[in-house]
């Protein structure tokens, strides 16, 4: 598989696409003025306990309260209200060699025997502040780096599941045994396989430096106060997707070119020469096909290759996604109505798992395929959306279809819904209404062409002047290919009464074509 990473920075921040076999099935918006990133740790104070609920509301300095449920306490919360209390005074001892860790919490206790209003204790995001709702808080406090995560006050040793190797399991057990620090559990991602003692030593030092200059930062802090920011959104999303997988990684920033490689060459030293700048008068993203890529996704429809489309609705509560076969199925070959369902059904499911991805869909995901009977059809079209979303690194699951055909999934999402316009103002009436995208106006016509092309081998096009001027530009043009794609006589013509992103087909005896 083909995998290219394009990242496209800007003052204000970056946008980072992933393509798999030129395809875009991850795409990230980062802003560098965001001041509650997850993996971000405060120092913030109990406001109001909810026994209802059993959880409180802290204060970390944004305007809603962030939300601690007694849950995301963690066993040891006791050891960090100590020894915040302890780092406020100046008087801890940070390396926690001498620390005392305090006994475990009763899984079964209320969070107002914990927790008394007022209390000081650090806190990490587990969920951005979305819409009206405050930031989701954890006490188990975790510091990430390319290797390992160290958690403090916890005397264990972990291995990522996805090692499966036996042998290797016990090579980075006895390995971490000879450098965990003292009250500090260590838990070994999957990235660290194969990776040495000089480099899990490194990685481990740099995380103790972390905790470090958190600790110092408590002492004589104003309350609320960020301790410990979370590496930049760009650096934190590479550092979980870099690998040695990548055929090709490009930036429009030297400086960031020149960081990616380094970390490459540590990583992959085969690949750093996969990594470059790009160059030229044509913007990074359209090189790539990546912004008509983007306009066509994330809309409320989307089209499939076969003719059907998605429709994908947002509610407070769920997201909706239904599934339409449309009024053709180009390239399905289908023998009656419940072929032609489940052929539709298994297209859209692998779709709907890239979108998924994509717009960083999370919560419960309610999805209306198209009615099937045959138990067969259903299993198999469960089986690939099981199949699709292992793709997916965020956790989920996946329900079985229901006697309706509805299937459900739940996913996990850490950060706010990206909100990409996908409609441009309308030239005609100078911003009053909007209209499709003018990027994806040619693949609108050929799709529509495909169609007619079955029953007509002439068809002429009428378009906006400067659709036609597009249409024709160069010698190789959209015209031409066309033409030489479907082996067919097509003509364009332009007609001025149409709207820039109007077209109409018409047969050889000026009879219109209705779609």
């Amino acid at each position: 598989m083909e995998r290219e990473l394009v990242i496209q920075s800007y003052k204000e921040g970056s946008d980072i696409a992933l393509l798999e076999n030129k395809t875009l099935v991850e795409f990230h918006k980062v802003h560098n003025n965001n001041l509650f990133n997850v993996g971000d740790i405060y120092l913030g104070k109990v406001r109001k306990a909810i026994p209802g609920l059993n959880a409180v509301f802290v204060d970390i300095g944004h305007e809603k309260d962030a939300f601690l449920h007694f849950t995301d306490l963690g066993p040891y919360i006791q050891s960090y209200i100590s020894y915040t209390k302890q780092a406020i005074q100046g008087t801890v001892d940070i390396s926690l060699k001498k620390f005392q860790v305090e006994m475990e919490l009763n899984k079964n206790g209320k969070i107002e025997d914990v927790l008394k209003n007022k209390t000081f204790i650090p806190v990490q995001i587990l969920k951005e502040p979305i819409s009206t709702k405050g930031a989701r808080l954890s006490c188990e406090i975790s510091l990430a780096g390319r290797y390992v995560v160290l958690t403090p006050f916890v005397d264990t040793i972990g291995i990522s599941k996805k090692i499966g190797s036996i042998v290797e399991r016990e090579r980075l057990k006895t390995l971490i045994e000879s450098l965990k620090p003292k009250n500090m559990g260590v838990v070994v991602r999957t990235v660290a396989e194969g990776r040495g003692a000089k480099e899990l030593q490194e990685d481990i030092a740099q995380l103790l430096s972390k905790w470090n200059s958190m600790s110092q930062r408590m002492k004589q802090a104003d309350i609320p106060k960020k301790i410990l920011n979370e590496e930049d959104k760009t650096s934190k999303i590479l550092r979980d997707m870099l690998n040695g997988s990548f055929t090709k990684i490009v930036t429009n920033n030297e400086k960031l070119t020149a960081e990616i490689a380094d970390y490459v060459e540590k990583i992959a030293p085969e690949k750093k020469g996969t990594v470059s700048t790009h160059e030229g008068n044509i913007p990074l993203f359209d090189r790539f096909s990546i912004t008509k890529q983007v306009k066509s996704l994330f809309g409320k429809t989307v089209n499939l290759a076969s003719g059907g489309y998605l429709i994908i609705e947002h509610t407070e509560a769920m997201h909706v996604i239904d599934i339409n076969s449309g009024n053709r199925m180009d390239g399905i070959k289908a023998v009656n109505q419940e072929e032609n369902a489940r052929n539709t059904n298994l297209e859209a499911a692998v779709e709907i798992a890239r979108q998924l991805r994509l717009r960083d869909l999370g919560g419960i995901i309610s999805i209306d395929f198209i009615d099937i009977k045959d138990q067969k059809n259903k299993d198999e079209l469960f089986e690939l959306m099981v199949k699709e979303m292992k793709l997916d690194k965020a956790e989920h699951t996946v329900l079985p279809l229901s006697k309706f055909c509805v299937m459900e999934i739940t996913r996990q999402r850490v950060k706010p819904d990206m909100k990409i316009s996908t409609s441009e103002l309308c030239p005609t009436c100078n911003g009053t209404g909007k209209i499709a995208s003018t990027l994806i106006i040619t693949d609108d016509i050929e799709r529509n062409l495909k169609f007619i092309l079955k029953v007509n081998q002439q068809v002429d096009i009428q378009v906006h002047p400067f659709v036609e001027a597009y249409l024709k530009k160069g010698l190789w043009n959209a015209l031409n290919a066309w033409r030489w794609k479907y082996k067919s006589m097509i003509r364009i013509y332009p007609n001025s009464n149409l709207a820039i992103t109007e077209f109409k087909f018409f047969d050889r005896d000026g009879e219109e074509i209705k779609m």
